[in-house]
């Protein structure tokens, strides 16, 4: 069976992904608000990230996200977040970079690049369920490329008005189908999951 490419984001009510975890995540282009995600705690989230994950065996990361978490998870394998952390530090890491000469220090790492829709490819014959978390930058190339299988989104009720969006203007152009119904929880945060599908949009016009 062919696996599948997730795509994992937390996003606000108006699309931006930019620097959802800490202060110091991503503030290019003057961004003000990188560690929104984390100035509003969610009740919800952990508990369905955790079933998100319960298939993972692989990550496939862009460089400034895996710089993060290698700096990261790998000390954090026990308390709260450690199941996540030994997973992370268990599975696969494919990380994707122009930059062959790139040090990859965290165990299980392999570059990739050099030939994007082959490799994911051999990924999908390689493994059942690969994550790929953040990396906003890499989403916009699996996004215009069409080299994913699976969108989830955890929608903040935020508006930030400035900041990199989930989708840029290279979108590929297609139809996503919702694969199960939202899941929201007291604060407002909802889960939405699509699958990508190979329609793409069609125009028309509504008349009496």
């Amino acid at each position: 069976m062919t696996g599948r490419i997730l795509i994992d984001l937390f996003t606000t009510l108006d699309g931006v992904a930019q620097g959802p975890g800490g202060t110091e995540e991503d503030t290019s282009g003057g961004f003000r608000f990188s560690g929104w995600q984390a100035g509003h705690p969610s009740s919800g989230v952990g508990e369905e990230v955790m079933k998100g994950m319960q298939g993972l065996d692989a990550l496939l990361l862009g460089r400034r996200t895996y710089d993060i978490f290698a700096a990261y998870w790998p000390h954090h394998t026990d308390g709260p977040s450690g199941e996540i952390g030994r997973l992370f530090d268990r599975v696969p890491k494919y990380v994707a970079s122009r930059d062959a000469g790139i040090a990859l220090g965290w165990q299980g790492s392999t570059r990739v690049g050099d030939d994007l829709a082959a490799e994911i490819a051999e990924m999908r014959e390689r493994h059942g369920e690969v994550h790929v978390i953040g990396s906003l930058d890499f989403v916009h190339t699996l996004l215009a490329e069409g080299l994913f299988d699976e969108l989830n989104l955890w929608v903040y009720p935020i508006l930030l008005g400035a900041g990199k969006k989930v989708f840029d203007d290279h979108a590929l152009p297609s139809v996503l189908e919702l694969l199960a119904p939202p899941v929201a929880d007291d604060g407002g945060v909802t889960l939405l999951r699509y699958r990508r599908t190979d329609r793409v949009p069609e125009v028309g016009t509504f008349e009496d």
